[in-house]
């Protein structure tokens, strides 16, 4: 064969394999939560901030 040619096909499988596992949904799931919960602290933070019930910024 020579450069540039195209290769004969290769050989395949044929027949049904077995079925692909499905992945766990409870890892994002749980990511989204805690996502959800520390934007709901950082906003509460900067409400309270807002309002003057907390002095953390100088």
């Amino acid at each position: 064969m020579r450069p540039g040619d195209t290769p004969p096909d290769s050989g395949s499988t044929s027949g049904l394999s077995h079925p692909q596992p499905m992945r766990s949904r409870a890892v994002p799931i749980w990511f989204t939560v805690l996502i959800g919960l520390f934007v709901l602290c950082v906003l509460g933070m900067v409400i309270a901030q807002t309002v003057g019930l907390i002095d953390v910024l100088w």
